[in-house]
């Protein structure tokens, strides 16, 4: 008769430490997959509310200006003309006043200023002048945001006019933003443009 050594030690200290650590280390490998994957989609949805953000003041500022008229009180209808900054005058409310109306970029944040006129005899006070922020995270930098076209656009060619601006020979205006959530993570940045004719602008 063969005699059967049992063992019932079971696992040794080592063995328990050896089998912990490794759990310890699937365990946490699982932990950060999944705040990477979370954090992935975070990124993904805030990329997509700026981008919805974007689309919208791009499409206000083309309703704006193509609303462009001669203001309350005779001026221009477009007043400035620069690369990151444009003023004209629009009936942006519908009401009976064309109000001063004045897009610009302002660091990242791209705003919208609203004067509307006022007194005897009637003004457009700068002191008066209600700025809301439309656009967040843009990333245009030193970049141009506003693009203007005289009367040789004929929308095949994409050559604006040179700085500084003759507003009197503005026929055509254009808009570009880039939209970055967040800065060296994807995904890339979102570009968004656009551009409009301003049928009150002066003709020849």
């Amino acid at each position: 008769m063969i005699n059967k050594k049992i063992n019932n030690q079971g696992m040794t200290l080592i063995e328990v430490m050896i089998a912990t650590s490794l759990f310890v280390l699937l365990f946490g490998g699982f932990v950060e997959m999944l705040l990477w994957a979370n954090h992935g989609k975070d990124v993904v949805w805030e990329q997509l509310t700026t981008q919805n953000e974007g689309r919208k003041v791009v499409q206000d500022f083309v309703n704006d200006l193509r609303r462009a008229n001669f203001s309350n009180i005779g001026a221009y209808p477009l007043e400035i003309a620069q690369s990151q900054q444009i003023v004209f005058y629009s009936n942006v409310d519908l009401d009976n006043w064309l109000e001063r109306t004045r897009y610009f970029l302002d660091g990242k944040v791209f705003k919208k200023g609203i004067t509307k006129p006022s007194g005897t005899p009637l003004t457009y006070p700068i002191i008066n002048e209600v700025i809301t922020e439309v656009a967040h995270d843009v990333a245009n930098a030193t970049n141009s945001v506003f693009y203007y076209y005289d009367q040789s656009f004929t929308g095949v060619t994409d050559t604006p006019m040179s700085y500084p601006i003759n507003v009197l020979d503005v026929r055509v205006i254009g808009i570009q933003l880039m939209l970055e959530e967040k800065p060296n993570v994807s995904p890339a940045p979102f570009y968004i443009e656009a551009k409009t004719s301003v049928r009150n602008l002066k003709t020849n």
